[in-house]
């Protein structure tokens, strides 16, 4: 399972340097130095049983670069909300068209990866659009160099260190040169942007030649991300995500990703499709989420949806890349009637400040309402006897300062 990770190639320009962010700095200090810390990295490498040609090809990039350590101890984040973000990512970057012409273009293949794996072909294009723009952007760093520096930096070893074996694992077993792995800033590799354990685990070689090219190969992308998917849970023929209409009166409580109702429960409170058709007066278990609070778009999402959250736990990067995929099915634009309640990201900060004076689990402070920030904001909500929709208002704010 991914835990938030790594800007993808294609957001890395608006995730890092956003002019409204926080600096995530780690508390950790590198005490060994960089030359000895890798010689003995070799030496595991190759009491693992990788090849000594494998690491000799990969050597010349083995190096420290303090700009990768930077980038990581200092990382922003995209302030906006997910109405703003699906704006821009998808109908602003004209990823609708271009992803309507990749189904067209590939319908064989993606008919045979349905198939054989259950995966939409709507939902992997949404991925391949996000993540690299259909493998125009897949990154301009050296895989290697990147995992090597962040193995031995102290934040976040352990994981760079499973991240930078497997990567040598993918050298010796042929299915990519040191030299063509180029992709992101923290060694995230092809056009659907796959850590090199996630690569090595779940790449498919889905043309036959021989190698798992994730890179340059449309078909292992395709087949390897439908796999992929699975591993993460998707069930074939099941739905992931719709948008609704709810009533002013819905009990706000309920609506969290955390609890689930059949679609005949929320029917019974009032909950419609967006186009104000009834729900199916059945037993299929939803959530509803309401991105930016309930004056905003509200969705159901379903079991399949947690494997958007396993792909990425960002909550607005998840819905973006579930609703472009609903798109890419024919859903409408979203409807945007209401009038959301906005402060600012310093306010936003300022409100996960004053959570975690409370004993709130908020992840960061660093003003992003990511999933432990709206739990945490639900949570107060009800305390106060607000409607809890897991959005920050200047009431509850008010209410926060006040300290009651």
């Amino acid at each position: 399972m991914r835990t938030i990770r790594p800007a993808c190639a294609v957001l890395a320009a608006l995730l890092l340097g956003a002019p409204t962010a926080a600096l995530a700095q780690a508390n950790c200090r590198n005490a060994g130095a960089f030359e000895p810390w890798l010689a003995a990295f070799k030496k595991e490498a190759a009491a693992k049983g990788i090849s000594q040609s494998a690491i000799a090809a990969a050597s010349p990039y083995m190096v420290l670069d303090q700009r990768i350590i930077n980038i990581d101890r200092g990382q922003r984040f995209f302030a906006q909300n997910f109405v703003e973000m699906s704006d821009k990512m998808i109908a602003g970057a004209g990823r609708l068209s271009s992803g309507s012409a990749q189904i067209k273009k590939n319908q064989e293949l993606f008919a045979r990866e349905e198939k054989e794996f259950g995966v939409p072909a709507s939902v992997i294009t949404a991925f391949w659009g996000l993540e690299s723009d259909f493998g125009s952007g897949q990154g301009k760093d050296q895989a290697i160099k990147s995992l090597t520096t962040l193995a031995y930096d102290c934040r976040r070893s352990d994981m760079f260190r499973g991240h930078l074996f497997d990567a040598l694992r993918l050298i010796e077993r042929g299915d990519l040169r040191a030299d063509e792995m180029i992709g992101s800033w923290a060694g995230e590799l092809g056009q659907t942007q796959m850590m090199p354990s996630e690569y090595m685990a779940h790449a498919i070689d889905y043309d036959g030649d021989g190698r798992r090219n994730l890179i340059r190969s449309v078909s292992d992308v395709i087949g390897s991300t439908g796999k992929y998917l699975v591993h993460l849970g998707w069930k074939r023929g099941e739905p992931w995500l719709q948008e609704v209409r709810v009533p002013a009166n819905l009990p706000w409580k309920e609506a969290d990703l955390s609890v689930q109702h059949p679609r005949s429960k929320w029917a019974a409170w009032g909950v419609t499709f967006a186009s104000g058709k009834p729900l199916p007066n059945d037993n299929m278990p939803a959530s509803v989420v309401l991105p930016v609070g309930r004056f905003g778009p509200a969705f159901l999402a379903y079991d399949n949806f947690q494997a958007y959250l396993k792909w990425n736990n960002s909550l607005n990067y998840s819905l973006t890349a579930a609703y472009y995929a609903t798109r890419l099915d024919g859903a409408p634009a979203l409807n945007k009637s209401g009038a959301i309640p906005k402060i600012t990201f310093e306010e936003q900060r300022e409100v996960q400040e004053l959570l975690e004076k409370r004993g709130y689990d908020v992840g960061r402070v660093d003003g992003v309402l990511g999933l432990k920030t709206r739990v945490a904001i639900r949570d107060v909500q009800i305390k106060f006897n607000m409607p809890a929709d897991g959005w920050p208002s200047a009431e509850l704010l008010a209410r926060l300062r006040a300290g009651r």
